[in-house]
């Protein structure tokens, strides 16, 4: 059984930031893409979502419905919540939870954000693709997509895809 992948799927500022520092994301939209600029078809090869809270909560406070009921969301928090109908809290360790869930049988996972449990799983060598879209957009300061650390990443470029005025990049991540 080939292991399943954990995949860093996001779109980041050409500078490098995912968000204002306010979490606003009103610059990715005002993009000009191409049709769906290929998220339906990453949406196909994943069937499990893990994202940190402050993501969580910021979807939730701008979706009238949670999109991803048709996935096994993770939501990870350092403080106790309870579980909905559509996500599981996650307080554990992120490694070995992560390793569980690569050993499951199953599609890809997603790796949605933000930037602080980003910065963890790279931290602990667990994100095996990392897929950026970029938009040409300077924002000059906010949430970085990659946080300081003190771990070297190697990664070999796989493909470049172009949604009009974004550009896909796609990176195995080398272990």
């Amino acid at each position: 059984m080939e292991q399943r992948k954990l995949v860093l799927f996001i779109a980041s500022t050409l500078d490098g930031y995912i968000a204002t520092k306010d979490h606003n994301l009103n610059w990715l939209f005002n993009v000009e893409g191409e049709g769906d600029n290929g998220i339906s078809e990453f949406y196909n090869t994943i069937d499990t979502i893990m994202m940190g809270r402050t993501t969580y909560d910021w979807l939730m406070a701008h979706e009238d419905v949670f999109p991803y009921k048709d996935k096994a969301c993770y939501i990870f928090s350092r403080a106790p919540r309870e579980d909905t109908e559509y996500v599981t809290f996650v307080n554990k360790d992120i490694v070995s939870f992560s390793k569980e869930l690569k050993n499951k049988n199953g599609k890809n996972i997603w790796l949605m954000g933000g930037s602080e449990l980003i910065s963890d799983f790279i931290l602990e060598k667990l994100v095996d693709e990392v897929i950026v879209t970029i938009a040409p957009v300077l924002l000059g300061s906010g949430i970085p997509l990659f946080r300081e650390n003190n771990v070297q990443t190697l990664l070999r470029l796989n493909s470049i895809n172009r949604f009009n005025q974004f550009v896909e990049l796609r990176y195995e991540v080398i272990k």
